[in-house]
């Protein structure tokens, strides 16, 4: 249920309501907005007394949450939650509400040099937050797996040279402290999508979590997952869709729009399209990149190398920098007429 307070209620009232929220056995989420503090109590069913909630000072009014995915809802949070992705070290990029941003770089880290190569050219491009794998789920245990904590580590000194947050995906329960010292957003793909265990993990860090849609999973999974994070405190959930499995063989997923609306209706929680993995061929990313945007999206991540062919990860659907370039151009007139503006790629001296 949440608790709306009244707009004059003093802090005290809030820290009231919380504390006989925790009382009876439940965990408070706080959502401060323009006019008023909306406070989120989240536990088992009937362990709260929605009656004495509501004869607490500084309570407007007490409403059960119909969702089954509170925290994520809008009933929750009416106005967009904007993410905060980078800090400390790395500009901090915004997403959500009327921020955009892109998220580019190659498929998986393969090398020192070719890494800072790509990074330069995805800033100078556009982009604002560096994406790329160093642990790789691939469908045959004989593929390039990724070079683990050597590549983060390049990662993360690449992102501070070239003042650009870094995202990165995170595989397993094991991996999220060592990672967590390193990455500004995780990335959790569409195979650990309803990997639970791995969802609360990240979500008891605060680093932004970036939350690939399940090859097969419904909108509404999709927010469940979502919850997950949530639930453990960390506010900062991109959602992203990435295609799913259908009946289509002519790409390799089909691109969900109607997802897009769909969740931005139900969750305020910002959008991110994936049209790399959707594609799975360079050719038509850039459509499907622009019908996302189009359709709502906060922004895109994408895929991006100089020299596609000797790529050892998803090369075929790998942008050359050239295209990314002329890509960006397009994205900023439709996130205008969608009332979105992308950030600034920041520009450090001397990289």
């Amino acid at each position: 249920m949440i608790i709306v307070m009244d707009p004059n209620a003093p802090a005290s009232a809030v820290d009231r309501v919380v504390a006989e929220i925790e009382r009876m056995g439940s965990r408070a989420h706080l959502s401060r907005g323009e006019f008023r503090t909306v406070i989120g109590a989240v536990g088992e069913e009937g362990t709260l007394d929605q009656n004495h909630l509501a004869s607490l000072d500084g309570v407007e009014k007490v409403v059960p949450i119909m969702k089954p995915y509170k925290l994520a809802s809008r009933e929750f949070h009416e106005e967009d939650s904007v993410v905060e992705i980078g800090g400390g070290s790395v500009p901090v990029v915004k997403v959500g509400g009327s921020h955009a941003a892109c998220i580019a770089g190659p498929c998986a880290v393969e090398g020192e040099e070719m890494l800072y190569k790509i990074a330069r050219h995805v800033r100078d491009g556009g982009a604002t937050v560096l994406r790329g794998g160093v642990y790789k789920p691939r469908t045959s245990p004989y593929s390039f797996q990724g070079l683990g904590i050597q590549a983060l580590q390049w990662m993360r000194a690449c992102g501070d040279e070239l003042g650009m947050p870094i995202c990165v995906e995170v595989m397993d329960t094991r991996q999220v402290e060592q990672m967590e010292k390193y990455v500004d957003c995780f990335q959790i793909g569409a195979r650990n999508m309803q990997n639970f265990d791995l969802l609360r993990e990240v979500g008891k860090t605060r680093k932004p979590v970036l939350l690939k849609r399940g090859l097969s999973a419904s909108v509404k999974e999709w927010l469940m997952s979502a919850e997950y994070v949530l639930s453990q405190g960390n506010r900062g959930v991109l959602l992203c869709e990435r295609g799913i499995k259908t009946f289509e063989d002519s790409i390799r997923y089909s691109m969900d729009i109607s997802s897009i609306p769909v969740a931005r209706q139900w969750s305020h929680l910002p959008m991110i399209v994936d049209p790399s993995h959707a594609a799975g061929k360079r050719d038509w990313v850039g459509a499907l990149a622009l019908a996302g945007m189009a359709a709502g999206a906060h922004g895109v991540i994408v895929e991006v190398h100089y020299n596609p062919a000797e790529a050892q990860c998803d090369g075929p659907q790998a942008l050359l920098p050239e295209t990314f370039k002329e890509l960006m151009g397009q994205l900023r007139q439709i996130a205008a007429v969608t009332k979105k503006e992308f950030s600034e790629a920041a520009v450090t001296a001397g990289a």
